[in-house]
């Protein structure tokens, strides 16, 4: 399953994922030996490789030719592809999309191969021993579509409210095909400490089979919510940006209690025959840092919401439909109105079922409790950046995204840190003015970095880490911000706060690691932080108990991370029935 709506009606796209594929571990005891795995998955899904970490090969076939695209959503944590034995992309870091064109393909069976590294190394800034796991395989769809010379690569809509009216700013991205000079034995130039995917181009026979080359100009048709545009000859020669703008009337808005969706189809056009095609959802809403608050369509809005990470201990991080919409309706039954996407872009599919649920979501870039000195790895802004580069455009349409979040308690109490956190909100602000941005800092008193985002955000755990009260330590934290940094007047939130508990274990004196103790810390947290008029909500952490990296932090009780309000297996801890009484009040 890609999406949970049609993305083409023209354009003939085919899942390759969703079906078995043949996996071969190049390391250990099973190397060379070949599997037969079912896609998207983890390989640490595998009862045979469980723990396994190194490269393994996905392999399989399907049949076409022509101009076709491939697009990777997700492959953990880098990828190299080949097609029929040539090198077509490259790609670093498991939770963006990428791609690679293919032009003027023989028709006939063709075998895909995607090699996929779980390795950590200096190469990889990002995926390194950690306090999630960094799983390894084909983990999320693969996408064949079959394209044109000119194609339509994305579509943004930004609504916005005027004179009492909705508009929409529409950008269309269009590509062709016509440049592609790779010669046969090298696709692309790879420079490893780079995150190469874009556009990265295969020609079999080194020349383009391009048809209708006398005509090279375009039509583009717009439709959204029974109002039609187009707009007509667009120039094809070369990539183009199509701009426009639309009115609307008699519009239903996106909100939390009506999340209401509209579809918008671009086509493009030869001698008025439509021949390539992209439809997309959005919600007409806008989001907006003011003073101290955020508003929904010019409304208050009060976070009150749990983190999740993508992981799964029979699916890993590669969590099918059913899952993903299994612990959204415990999410929603909790009593929790949004969702922190802990420590990097989601699953379109969770996005999609947010968007039509009326979930708010906090997606963030992929950085969690990086040092300065991990910083400094030469690779680390690179590929930091390249993952906002990623994320936005992918994600842009969502009407649930109402924040962009980065580096999650990383060095943004150190000079150099905060250059880079002041690079990577200036990408955000270049790709996306419609949204705030804001980090999670968990540096008491001492973070240097809250003149740069939109909203202040802060991780503490008084009563677990400290057992410090937690309305005085949010309101000695509170006024320091206030009287003593940047962030002063703007909006404030607590982005993490919690306790562990693990499933089933109890005693008479109520001690650290119990459910009882669990349950009465997160009553005792998130009545004084929802109690605090200028804090705006809360992000408890966190959904579920997940796994952590065996190299990372070997005291946590069974190697997981079990601050979850349900277990891996999502049992409800005592905690889940404290937390939706307080979240239904």
């Amino acid at each position: 399953m890609v999406r949970t709506f049609n993305t083409h009606n023209i354009r003939k796209q085919q899942e390759l994922t969703g079906k078995y594929w043949d996996f071969s571990p190049c390391v250990g005891k099973y190397a060379g030996e070949h599997f037969k795995v079912a896609t998207p998955c983890c390989w640490e899904s595998h009862p045979k490789f469980a723990g396994y970490r190194g490269e393994g090969e996905y392999t399989t076939t399907f049949k076409t030719g022509g101009n076709i695209r491939l697009e990777f959503k997700g492959i953990s944590h880098t990828a190299e592809v080949w097609l029929d034995g040539r090198k077509i992309a490259k790609h670093y870091n498991a939770y963006t999309i990428f791609d690679a064109v293919c032009t003027n393909l023989s028709y006939g069976e063709h075998t895909l191969t995607v090699r996929a590294d779980n390795r950590f190394s200096e190469k990889s800034a990002l995926h390194i021993p950690n306090d999630y796991m960094s799983y390894g395989g084909v983990s999320r769809p693969v996408v064949l579509e079959q394209i044109s010379d000119v194609y339509i690569r994305n579509v943004h809509v930004t609504p916005y409210k005027a004179d009492g009216k909705w508009k929409a700013k529409i950008e269309i991205y269009l590509e062709n095909t016509k440049d592609n000079k790779y010669g046969d034995k090298d696709c692309f130039k790879i420079n490893e400490t780079e995150n190469i995917s874009k556009n990265n181009r295969y020609v079999p026979n080194g020349e383009n089979d391009i048809k209708n080359s006398e005509n090279r100009s375009v039509d583009v048709l717009v439709n959204v919510a029974g109002e039609n545009l187009i707009i007509k000859n667009i120039d094809a020669e070369k990539n183009n940006i199509v701009k426009a703008e639309m009115e609307f009337d008699n519009i239903n808005e996106w909100t939390q209690e009506t999340p209401e969706l509209y579809y918008i189809e671009v086509k493009l056009l030869r001698n008025e025959k439509a021949f390539d095609d992209l439809i997309d959802r959005f919600g007409f809403r806008e989001i907006k840092a003011s003073g101290k608050e955020i508003l929904l369509n010019g409304e208050k809005i009060r976070i009150k919401g749990v983190c999740r990470h993508e992981d799964h201990p029979q699916f890993g991080c590669a969590l099918p439909f059913a899952a993903i919409a299994a612990d959204i309706e415990l999410i929603k039954d909790m009593g929790a109105n949004s969702i922190r996407t802990s420590h990097y872009p989601n699953d379109e599919i969770f996005l999609d079922i947010c968007d039509e649920q009326g979930i708010l979501v906090w997606e963030e870039n992929h950085a969690r409790g990086l040092s300065e000195e991990n910083m400094r790895n030469p690779n680390f802004e690179p590929q930091a950046e390249k993952v906002i580069e990623e994320m936005i455009p992918a994600h842009y349409n969502h009407p649930s995204i109402y924040i962009w979040g980065i580096l999650n308690e990383c060095a943004s109490d150190t000079e150099y840190g905060k250059e880079c956190y002041k690079k990577q909100f200036d990408i955000i602000r270049e790709l996306d003015t419609s949204r705030p941005c804001s980090f999670a800092s968990c540096k008491f008193k001492t973070d240097i970095c809250f003149e740069l985002p939109d909203v202040v955000s802060y991780n503490i755990y008084p009563l677990w880490y400290h057992d410090t009260e937690p309305d005085e330590y949010l309101d000695d934290l509170y006024k320091w911000v206030q009287n003593e940094t940047k962030g002063v007047g703007k909006p404030f939130m607590i982005t993490e706060i919690g306790a562990g508990g693990l499933y089933g274990y109890r005693n008479n004196y109520d001690s650290k690691w119990t459910e009882e103790y669990q349950a009465e810390a997160l009553r005792k947290q998130l009545t004084a932080v929802l109690g605090y008029k200028d804090c705006i909500g809360v992000y408890i952490w966190q959904f579920c108990d997940i796994r952590i990296s065996d190299e990372w932090f070997g005291t946590r009780p069974r190697t997981m991370n079990n601050k979850g309000i349900v277990d891996e297996f999502r049992r409800k801890k005592l905690a889940y029935n404290v937390v939706k009484e307080i979240f239904n009040k």
